[in-house]
């Protein structure tokens, strides 16, 4: 999608019939003008314009799994060399000051029903907005095991939601610790004859990690996986006490769910010459309505500059275009 089109499709746009899962059912969960997915540079910097335009925010996310958490800024505008962390954090307080909630919770899910965009926490929660920013970066964890690389799309895969109906009544592994792991192991229990999941520790909701250990998925708890084995395909799995597990896919799902696949449950337009990344006009609108990006997952380069430059677009177009529904 060029942008001229990008543009065009996001003019006005008000068409939410396309929504994959529109429910007639009475509304419920609490209610914001505008959700940021995402607590890095991009999603406060939004979240600080946003409420400063009087609405209501919500950022949903863990600071502490930014990639600027752990980052030394010294190329950064107006300020000294300081800790990324020591950043992050006088941004959630500027944030807060501005009048905007936190949720330390990742997300789930996401979709469009009538008029209103719903995010699922990990406690099952739905939790309804008129925009929603998109900035939670992107996804650089690899398991970096033998035969990973090389059996990626033979039995490798980065995204249940995407590949899982590929492995019907076939045994898998989903490895993670996190709440997008245990989520596609979840999923995974509807389509595969058996489900392992693999992790150091669970680091997940109470309810989750309740529906979890509740389903018919086999947990492995403080095991690591060491190789990945098969020539062609995937025929199993290593463990790190010498066990071998006899499966036919792998997910790798380290970390939340990332922007692309929760991009993709809403039909979000990737960018056409790199299509890894999501496609935006110059106020960071998506090509559906109330929907917004910023941040990493726009595309290069990954600098904190950029960041905090399309949160403050995406903020102030959120806002008003939130404020229409008043």
């Amino acid at each position: 999608m060029t942008k001229d089109e990008v543009q065009s499709a996001c003019g006005g746009q008000m068409d939410f019939l396309r929504s994959r899962q529109a429910k007639e059912k009475p509304m419920t969960g609490k209610i914001y003008d505008v959700i940021i997915l995402g607590s890095g540079p991009a999603g406060l910097q939004a979240a600080i314009h946003a409420a400063r335009a009087k609405v209501s925010v919500l950022v949903m996310g863990k600071p502490a799994k930014s990639s600027l958490h752990r980052a030394h800024i010294e190329n950064y505008c107006c300020m000294e060399r300081t800790a990324g962390e020591d950043l992050l954090q006088q941004g959630i307080q500027q944030a807060e000051a501005a009048g905007t909630s936190f949720m330390h919770e990742d997300v789930l899910k996401v979709y469009q029903e009538d008029q209103w965009l719903v995010v699922q926490n990990e406690s099952r929660e739905e939790l309804r907005c008129r925009a929603l920013i998109l900035a939670m970066g992107i996804s650089r964890n690899k398991l970096r095991v033998p035969r990973e690389k090389e059996l990626l799309g033979r039995g490798v895969s980065y995204c249940v939601d995407c590949d899982g109906g590929f492995f019907r009544g076939e045994p898998v592994a989903v490895v993670g610790n996190e709440s997008a792991a245990a989520s596609g192991a979840l999923t995974m229990t509807f389509y595969a004859s058996e489900v392992h999941l693999i992790c150091d520790h669970l680091e997940i909701s109470e309810v989750l990690d309740h529906q979890i250990r509740q389903s018919t998925a086999t947990l492995h708890e403080g095991r690591k996986v060491t190789e990945i084995i098969g020539q062609e395909q995937v025929e199993g799995l290593l463990l790190d006490n010498g066990s071998r597990l006899d499966v036919k896919g792998v997910f790798i799902e380290l970390g939340a769910k990332g922007a692309i696949e929760l991009a993709s449950e809403l039909g979000v337009a990737m960018d056409t010459d790199s299509p890894q990344f999501i496609a935006t006009d110059k106020k960071q609108r998506t090509n559906i309505a109330g929907v917004l990006a910023a941040g990493d997952i726009c595309g290069l380069p990954w600098q904190l500059a950029k960041a905090v430059g399309e949160g403050c677009v995406a903020g102030l177009e959120a806002a008003a275009y939130a404020k229409q529904f008043r």
